[in-house]
């Protein structure tokens, strides 16, 4: 009981340094909202047949953002630092910084997926979200793939330079192959599976009702398994240095 209160209390905390964080502001919310201003209009002027879909893509990207970028640098400032040196001493257990964080950036990423949800329609006439609880459960599911992938990540690069390489390096493919831009069936067959290595690409896929089988759901759960196993075998390895 101790420790949940312990842990809330610094969920709460993290949550409000990170509204003064400059990378979590920018990346979890002004780049992402500024994508959608900008990219909103001219997708559904090009293609109005793209208001379709103009919320599930611009979240997935906005998520993505928010998780590969924003996410990996903070833990890498928790881990890599005398942060952590800082729990030792004090008997908090190593994975506190990187849970309070995930839940932090997770309420961040959801506030942000929600403003475009309901700015799309009344700006773009994109087509709302006709089920949103059942929308809302899915969306949390990508969003916690992808911060999956980005706790894997900021635990695992400790030096902050080539963290932002790979990060990038990740987030790239991530968003150009997964079908938001255009239709991954367009891309070559080689490309398309690649892109299917990624959360991005099954998130859409599940955001946007391109599926009905369940795949994508058991694909991003599966991502969400085997990120927290290999954070849990990174954290034990870090607890060792």
């Amino acid at each position: 009981m101790e420790m949940m209160k312990a842990f809330l209390y610094g969920t709460g905390l993290q949550f409000r340094m990170d509204i003064r964080s400059r990378t979590l502001l920018v990346t979890c919310y002004l780049v992402p909202l500024l994508f959608f201003a900008v990219m909103g209009g001219i997708f559904t002027s090009l293609m109005p047949e793209a208001g379709e879909t103009l919320i599930q893509s611009m979240t997935v990207m906005g998520v993505s953002m928010g998780a590969l970028i924003g996410v990996p640098q903070s833990l890498a400032e928790i881990y890599g630092t005398d942060i952590k040196k800082m729990y030792q001493a004090n008997g908090i257990p190593l994975y506190f910084g990187l849970l309070s964080l995930a839940a932090s950036a997770f309420v961040h990423l959801m506030i942000m997926s929600g403003i475009i949800a309901l700015a799309a329609p009344a700006v773009f006439g994109a087509r709302a979200v006709t089920q949103p609880f059942l929308y809302a459960g899915k969306l949390a599911l990508f969003t916690a793939a992808s911060l999956g992938v980005a706790g894997a990540a900021g635990l695992l690069v400790k030096n902050q330079a080539k963290l932002t390489m790979y990060c990038q390096i990740v987030f790239l493919p991530s968003i150009l192959l997964s079908g938001i831009m255009f239709p991954a069936d367009l891309l070559p067959g080689a490309l398309e599976m690649f892109g299917r290595l990624f959360p991005a690409a099954w998130g859409y896929r599940l955001l946007a009702g391109a599926e009905t089988g369940g795949t994508a759901a058991l694909v991003l759960t599966g991502i969400c398994l085997l990120a927290a196993a290999l954070c849990g075998f990174l954290l034990k390895r870090i607890g060792t240095e």
